[in-house]
């Protein structure tokens, strides 16, 4: 298959802005496009391509596509990824994967069942600095890597509530992927909208994080600093721009042209991560953001809610998929 043939749920403004414009891109066909306006469908449908529709089962039925994008919010995913996934259709689902970690569980157990692949819009495993730094850290034994602190802020939230799972949920998930799975979380919280955060991770590394909205959407607010024994650091801001520290001496400085990055789709991981379903699609396996590694990002999003709400040391526990 040279060009697989997509579908999508979904034709907001986010999803209109940041996934339709790279699915030509990334060399897929879009045939089908589903909202229940109507109206927003054929919009897309005639900017993109493919049929609009108002159902997804009837859109499925109707494109046999290879994948279907679902870019709707997260109490809907459950059902559609799963609605999918048992048509033999692979899945890409907008972060989120679920509201809840039992909820991304049970697609998970679909998605192992099925055998068909499910993955999450974690835009930041795709990204080219975090791309690097998962191979820095990989040439360093996993007992010398001590620690990691990182400040992740947006704009203010009406419902404070969502900050967490809306925004947050992208460091949460990212620290995963870099540093494993997690022993335990402690949370101090204001009023839900900053979190200070401290986690142990289940190899030894600690990690430190900063969440809250109290920035501006206009100027990113992102930093993270790693630190490996030996005079070995790596330092990342706004997700594009990195400085590594080697043996105690001055080694990488990565700095794009412009403090606003993304242009490419790869800097933000809005490209790559579509590029990789499809590549997914075609090779017949999973992603790097596969639904298994979603679930356990939720739980870790649970175990910082809990321990906000409790004031106390959470241990961090998985279910076996």
């Amino acid at each position: 298959m040279d060009e697989p043939r997509i579908c999508t749920v979904g034709a907001g403004g986010h999803s209109s802005g940041s996934i339709y414009p790279y699915i030509g891109r990334a060399g897929g066909q879009l045939v089908g496009v589903c909202d229940l306006e109507i109206a927003k469908a054929e919009r897309n449908a005639r900017l993109f391509g493919g049929k609009a529709y108002t159902d997804m089962g009837e859109m499925l039925d109707a494109e046999t596509p290879d994948g279907v994008m679902i870019c709707i919010g997260p109490d809907q995913h459950v059902e559609l990824a799963q609605l999918a996934m048992r048509r033999g259709v692979p899945v890409y689902t907008e972060k989120p994967p679920a509201s809840s970690a039992a909820d991304a569980l049970a697609v998970a157990r679909v998605s192992k069942e099925t055998g068909v692949p499910c993955m999450t819009a974690f835009k930041k495993r795709y990204a080219n600095c975090y791309n690097r730094a998962k191979e820095w850290l990989a040439t360093f034994p996993t007992e010398d890597i001590y620690s990691v602190t990182a400040s992740y802020c947006s704009a203010e939230y009406v419902n404070p509530g969502s900050y967490l799972l809306d925004f947050a949920i992208h460091l949460i998930d990212l620290v995963g992927y870099l540093f494993g799975e997690v022993a335990d979380v402690h949370t101090f919280t204001r009023e839900h909208h900053a979190y200070a955060v401290s986690i142990r991770f289940a190899n030894g590394t600690l990690g430190t994080f900063d969440f809250n909205d109290g920035r501006t959407w206009a100027v990113p607010a992102e930093d993270m600093m790693i630190t490996v024994k030996g005079g070995n650091c790596m330092s990342i801001h706004n997700s594009s721009c990195w400085k590594i520290t080697q043996d105690g001496q001055a080694g990488e400085w990565r700095e794009p042209p412009t403090f606003l990055s993304g242009d490419n789709g790869n800097e933000t991981g809005h490209l790559a991560e579509i590029v990789d379903f499809f590549a997914s699609i075609k090779e017949g396996r999973r992603t790097r953001s596969d639904i298994a590694e979603s679930y356990k990002s939720m739980v870790l999003y649970e175990a910082v809610l809990e321990a906000a709400d409790t004031g106390k040391t959470v241990k961090v526990t998985y279910e076996t998929i």
